[in-house]
């Protein structure tokens, strides 16, 4: 990964300006292998810390809200109108819980989130009904005693992409953004939680991932089984592979694909699997370790575990979204990652607003196939069973069953 723009930006500072010295080291391409995305935060291999997942398009140059008139930005990356059209998403009219885990905090994503709303002519937050407000709370659910600024973690800029996605796709939903004091494991599964526990929120969204370890089966247990409410997490970023909490088999584990708009056909948009047969960057995927045993409704052979994907949505950063974030960034910015597909998908299931105590979520996509774009070609990496890596006709690794045709696919 190209990590020598986010090293540009740890040392110019986690700020505007210091995004402003990253920008400039890399839009004159300065940097001898640039690939056009850097990483919003470094990655970790210490067990039992988090990774955030997402990642920035470098040769897209950011732009103020006043570049663009405070109105809907041009060129930055589709907005909640292109997500919309591209999974056929019914408009948004409950006020549900929808909670966001990420992990220090963001002074400016309340600012930020308004930006983003007005900009994309979404209705203001009502205080009254809470419908589109943020809420800002600790690992704890508390509105006081919030960790730390993120500083030059980088977590700022996914939780922009976190609250900026939700208000996307469910604009009506109270979002929550939960705070965690670090990207310690243990930190962010408590946010989850309390997501759960104290702020009653029934869709929760991680985007963030790490190494597994043979403590997922105890994390599972204490942090991310919650029957009844959808839990989603991002498959991670770095191709053919399994990252946890994805992993678990109490979360609907998301996928990524690269979205691009088809004219003269009947939906209007294609998909393919995000990443390469050669690997690298792009959605993970795989069979998980022994301690993540295979759900009743995964039946296929070739994998005696739990298999990532379940379904997925768009993450490539070469067809990403558009998001608002001044602590970071300049303002706006196109994004990829498997950051975007998760509250995505977080933000779905409350479309469809239709679970069932007792149950498993990421359970029901397995009895509605119908209901999902079926993503049959590209790849992650190189894999046997090919279907891990592979995007084929039915179920397959990198997109599991495949990405929303409205929400029938996630309804008990």
């Amino acid at each position: 990964m190209a990590l020598a723009a986010a090293a540009a930006l740890a040392l110019a500072g986690g700020s505007a300006a210091g995004a402003a010295a990253a920008q400039a080291s890399t839009s004159h391409g300065t940097r001898a292998a640039d690939t056009g995305v850097r990483r919003a935060c470094a990655v970790t291999h210490q067990p039992g810390v988090m990774s955030c997942l997402a990642l920035i398009r470098t040769g897209i140059r950011q732009r103020t809200a006043a570049d663009f008139g405070n109105k809907a930005p041009a060129g930055v990356g589709y907005g909640p109108s292109s997500l919309i059209s591209a999974y056929k998403l019914p408009k948004a009219t409950k006020v549900l819980n929808v909670a966001v885990v990420d992990a220090y905090n963001d002074p400016d994503a309340v600012s930020d989130l308004a930006t983003y709303r007005s900009s994309w002519g979404l209705a203001k937050c009502n205080k009254t009904t809470e419908a589109g407000c943020l809420t800002v709370t600790n690992q704890l659910g508390k509105t006081t005693g919030l960790p730390a600024n993120s500083g030059t973690t980088g977590w700022a800029t996914e939780e922009s992409l976190d609250v900026d996605m939700v208000s996307a796709i469910c604009p009506t939903c109270h979002i929550f953004l939960v705070e965690a004091k670090n990207s310690d494991l243990v930190n962010l599964g408590t946010g989850v939680d309390n997501a759960v526990k104290v702020l009653h929120a029934d869709f929760v969204s991680n985007s963030y991932g790490g190494s597994q370890s043979k403590n997922d089966g105890s994390y599972d247990t204490k942090y991310y089984k919650h029957l009844g409410d959808a839990i989603t997490a991002s498959a991670g970023d770095d191709g053919y592979g399994v990252s946890y909490p994805a992993a678990s088999q109490y979360v609907t584990a998301v996928g990524g694909t690269s979205l691009t708009k088809a004219a003269g056909t009947t939906r209007g948009w294609k998909e393919t699997v995000w990443g390469s047969s050669g690997g690298g960057e792009g959605t993970g995927s795989g069979c998980a370790n022994k301690y993540e045993p295979k759900p009743s409704w995964q039946k296929h052979t070739g994998c005696s575990q739990r298999i990532d994907n379940d379904v997925a949505a768009v993450a490539d950063p070469s067809t990403g979204v558009a998001i608002y974030d001044t602590y970071d960034q300049l303002g706006w910015l196109e994004v990829g990652g498997t950051s975007v597909s998760s509250p995505i998908i977080a933000s779905v299931y409350a479309l469809a607003d239709s679970l069932k105590a007792g149950t498993v979520p990421a359970s029901y996509a397995y009895a509605h196939t119908g209901d999902l774009y079926d993503v049959t070609s590209g790849a992650n990496g190189t894999c046997s069973p090919a279907f891990l890596c592979h995007g084929e006709t039915g179920y397959d690794g990198p997109t599991g069953l495949g990405t929303p045709d409205g929400v029938g696919a996630f309804k008990s």
